[in-house]
Parts: C-alpha cells; structure tokens; sequence
C-alpha cells in the first residue's frame, strides 16, 4: 500500500517535482553557505549562530528576544548562541538605554569586520555560479527570484 506522500508525489506534475528539486537544491546550498560562513567566524560555532551574526548586521543593536523572534528561533537556544558569540569576541552586550533592565546585543569591532570579509566571499561565490550569464538571464533570474520572494503573482 502506497503512503499518502508517496500518493501526492506521483500526482504532481513532472515540472512542480523539478521545480521542488531546484528550490530544496537552493535552500541546501544557501544551509552550505551558512555553514562555511559560520566556520569562517569560529570553527566551533553553529550555523544559526552565523544566522545572529549576519541580523545585527543588517539591522544593528538589538535585544536578544528581538533578533530570537526576527530568527524564529527560540530564545534559549539564541542566548547559548550569544553566549559562544560573546566569548569569541564576536558579539557584545550593552545596557538598553531604552529599558534599563534590558540589554542590547550588538556586533563587535571584530564581529563587523569578520562580516565584510563573509559578505565579500559570499558574493564571490555566487557571482562564480553566475559566471558566464548575459546581462539578459540575470535581470530575468532576479526579477523572477524578487517575484517568488514576495509572493506576488504578475
């Protein structure tokens, strides 16, 4: 007797399989990525701490509730992150000035430096995937990437 997974697969059609083999293809190599990324940092750290790191980055100084729910990731597992993250000198911690019992977490000199030299390599290893693309395929590829993202239709 055939699962119901094993059922709803051979209902897809051929192209939405293909279509799911690329998607889980991309979001394997983005997890690689954030893995070198990571190691890059500290041998010892995990991916999601990687995850901590590029967030206050892009957004700065924040609560480590805040960059747990901006993550979803739960916030025991974020404070341990932190915790590894502080102790490699990557991230810091300050009194929020906003709420004085609360702290704000924040990139250290180091952090912010380790993260320029991760965001180049990173570039640098999909603009070697995209070698050889027309001017063309890009602009469609992004648009088409921007599309799904967002989740509008046309």
């Amino acid at each position: 007797m055939a699962s119901s997974v094993e059922n709803e697969t051979n209902e897809m059609p051929p192209l939405w399989l293909s279509l799911g083999e690329q998607l889980n293809a991309l979001l394997s190599a983005s997890r690689a990525v954030a893995a070198e990324m990571a190691a890059s940092f500290d041998a010892d750290l995990q991916p999601a701490a990687y995850h901590i790191i590029q967030w206050l980055y892009a957004f700065g100084p924040a609560q480590a509730s805040h960059v747990a729910d901006a993550l979803a990731m739960d916030r025991s597992a974020t404070s341990r992150l932190v915790r590894q993250l502080k102790q490699a000198g990557i991230v810091e911690s300050r009194p929020d000035p906003a709420d004085k019992r609360g702290v704000l977490l924040s990139l250290t000199d180091q952090g912010s430096n380790k993260m320029r030299a991760a965001i180049k390599h990173k570039g640098e290893v999909f603009r070697r995937r995209l070698d050889g693309w027309s001017e063309a395929d890009l602009r469609l590829f992004t648009a088409l990437l921007r599309r799904f993202n967002t989740g509008m239709a046309d």
